[in-house]
């Protein structure tokens, strides 16, 4: 399958390279170019056991590629994961700028049907919001495109990231319909044969499912 996942912090660079070493084609999408331009030649800017040799792994095989290009990776990817920060607002709660900002990226470049994965730690309700921004870039544009909106938390912990990912204890996504379902479990599949549960469920339930583990 073909994903872009849309910043490269620890979530967004584990989760890129774990899915390229199940043999997808991953295009990994940051604004920062000093950061994409080490990547490019396999230096990794976090320590995670194991995850440089991936990276490199995964590159030179031709299925793992860094861009600063959004709009490139989206038009040519099938699946667009959101994995950029939520750092605490002054209030305290999570701070969605970032994420709705890819989401509008999204909607400016959207060229068919996209499923988008929201990978960030973020309150309920946000798959929502998502959801509205890029409806409103679509129609900003004068255009239509379908899409879903589904929520896949993250359970990764450092030093033993790439061990929760392949041998997750749970994998939770809350998916809209039957379509975007079927595209998920295609996309997790692996992970089944190994005897990792995949547990779907509601968009607000997944959201809160990780609420609920912190």
């Amino acid at each position: 399958m073909k994903i872009s996942v849309i910043g490269t912090g620890y979530v967004g660079l584990v989760t890129g390279v774990c899915f390229s070493d199940m043999g997808n084609e991953v295009v990994c999408v940051d604004i920062d170019e000093g950061k994409i331009k080490k990547l490019r030649q396999n230096i990794v800017p976090i320590y995670e056991p194991g995850l440089e040799e991936l990276v490199k792994k995964n590159a030179e095989a031709g299925r793992l590629a860094f861009t600063t290009n959004i709009k490139e990776a989206v038009e040519r990817t099938e699946i667009c994961f959101i994995a950029v920060g939520t750092p605490p607002g002054e209030d305290g709660s999570a701070d969605l700028r970032y994420v709705l900002s890819v989401a509008r990226d999204i909607g400016k470049c959207m060229n068919g049907y996209k499923t988008v994965v929201n990978k960030s730690t973020v309150p309920v309700g946000t798959a929502g919001k998502v959801k509205e921004a890029i409806a409103e870039e679509l129609h900003k544009r004068g255009t239509e495109h379908d899409f879903d909106v589904v929520s896949n938390p993250e359970f990764l912990k450092e030093g033993m990231a790439l061990d929760d990912f392949f041998r997750p204890d749970r994998i939770v996504i809350g998916v809209q319909n039957g379509k975007s379902r079927e595209i998920m479990e295609d996309l997790y599949s692996p992970f089944v044969r190994s005897g990792s549960p995949v547990m779907f469920m509601g968009v607000k339930s997944a959201e809160m499912t990780k609420y609920a583990a912190n």
